[in-house]
């Protein structure tokens, strides 16, 4: 019999505290052997979110030698239609997002994929046109946004678009006409608080009743702010939560039971083959950027991520994944509560696909030299990488930013591990002001009723009454 290691349960406490207190920060991040020059004292690295210096140079010099397959990404990025220099943003006062309101969310990631697509363009082919526009776009969401607003779904919002909004304006912060200080104003005072705020309240809910991907978006759009924002503290925060977080997003509660096979079961494989991806994608994208600044959360609880990032591709080619029962608490703090249990991997169809994969290959087999077949044939399947714009016209064709066969191919390195910076370093836990959150039991998840446990039983889910999230071996009880 395969041997397993399981998280067994989530934190009791952490479920029924009533949020708000500030824990104290447990886990000090660590960086390995450095390869490359650190940061000045002051700052952190930057360009240093999902794209280095260095990395943006070896993109162009590959582009302009003609290789493969760098040529064949950087005409996905070239054809698409927000990579293109006539781009015209049209920036909203309050972005809405969730069922009952005036939704307008799409306006806001379309302008933000052509922001991160212009720029990005601009740094392989030189041309300052397609920096210039990218300019346009942020200053004028700079000046005008002022709130997110909606249902629950405000915080996959924030953090979603928050992450990356981040990005874009990294690739053109020493552009002389993009308003640095307004920009990171935008950033700590819209997107961040609600993210931050996510990872303390969990918007008033029982801590498991929000699956892992939001969680994971609320962490990457902490990061990602605190490091564009110079926020040594905020980025400690996030790293501690990837750690050692309550919710569903920690990277022992997203990836929960450990095979001696190399795999690792992804929780929300018991739910659906798309938000599995998206959660993957993530978690690539939170260790990506915190590689770029000194911490290797990617080699973090020997390398639990590539086992569960392995499963995850194994699953979505169709191969058969193990997949331990589990069940998790839904409700309201306070309110109204049930259970949902997972019991088996969710069906797939192996013919969709994200472009998140060669972020993570690329990490794990030319960075660091390791095995991962699983991802070597599912990230070229998947190649050459897309983006915002080529999976459909819904949001959730807007998750990632992409075109990770331009950006993140790389020739096999013997990295020791990643440029620490000065601002690697543990922060506290997750604070936040009190705005954020509704009153118990209110706009919780469009996953779940404030009145009525009515959840469906689909891919192997039921909901039961009452309880805390556990995992069960098969063929052994609660």
């Amino acid at each position: 019999m395969t041997h397993v290691t399981s998280t067994s349960r989530i934190s009791r406490r952490s479920m029924l505290k009533a949020a708000g207190a500030a824990g104290a920060a447990t886990v000090a991040a660590t960086a390995l052997p450095a390869t490359a020059t650190a940061a000045p004292a002051s700052a952190f690295a930057h360009p240093g979110l999902l794209h280095t210096g260095t990395d943006l140079a070896r993109m162009a010099a590959k582009v302009k030698a003609g290789a493969a397959p760098y040529t064949a990404g950087f005409a996905k990025l070239t054809a698409n239609r927000h990579a293109q220099s006539g781009w015209t943003p049209n920036p909203q006062r309050t972005v809405y997002r969730g069922a009952g309101s005036p939704q307008n969310y799409a306006t806001l990631y379309n302008d933000i994929h052509a922001a991160y697509q212009n720029a990005l363009r601009h740094h392989v082919s030189g041309e300052d046109v397609y920096a210039d526009t990218a300019v346009t776009i942020l200053n004028a969401w700079s000046a005008e946004l002022t709130s997110l607003a909606g249902s629950a779904d405000r915080f996959l919002a924030a953090g979603l678009y928050g992450y990356q909004f981040a990005n874009a304006a990294e690739l053109v912060r020493d552009h002389p006409d993009f308003d640095l200080a307004s920009f990171q104003e935008l950033l700590t005072k819209v997107f961040a608080p609600l993210s931050d705020d996510f990872l303390v309240r969990h918007n008033g809910a029982v801590v498991t009743n929000y699956w892992s991907n939001w969680d994971l978006c609320a962490m990457a759009c902490v990061l990602a702010t605190g490091i564009f924002c110079d926020d040594r503290a905020q980025v400690g925060r996030a790293v501690d939560y990837f750690k050692d977080g309550d919710g569903l997003g920690a990277v022992r509660h997203a990836i929960p039971v450990v095979h001696d096979d190399g795999l690792a079961e992804w929780l929300e494989a018991g739910r659906d083959q798309g938000h599995a991806l998206l959660g993957v994608g993530l978690m690539g994208t939170f260790c990506e950027m915190a590689w770029n600044q000194g911490y290797d959360l990617y080699g973090y609880d020997n390398s639990r991520f590539l086992k569960g990032a392995q499963y995850v591709a194994k699953w979505s080619m169709g191969g058969q994944v193990p997949y331990t029962a589990n069940t998790r608490a839904k409700g309201a703090i306070g309110g109204w509560s049930g259970r949902e249990t997972a019991s088996t991997a969710a069906h797939v169809d192996p013919t969709m696909t994200r472009p998140i994969w060669a972020m993570i290959s690329n990490h794990y087999t030319k960075r660091r030299g390791l095995s991962a077949p699983y991802l070597t044939r599912i990230t070229a399947r998947s190649s050459p990488e897309g983006g915002g714009g080529d999976y459909g016209p819904n949001s959730g064709g807007y998750d990632q930013l992409g075109f990770g066969t331009l950006t993140f191919t790389r020739d096999r390195t013997a990295s020791a591990g990643p440029t620490p910076s000065a601002g690697a370093s543990s922060g506290t836990r997750p604070q936040s002001g009190a705005t954020a959150s509704p009153a118990a039991g209110e706009d919780l998840a469009a996953t779940g009723s404030s009145a009525v446990v009515g959840w469906s039983a689909a891919a192997g889910v039921t909901a039961v009454a009452g309880g805390l999230l556990l995992l069960r071996r098969r063929g052994r009880g609660a």
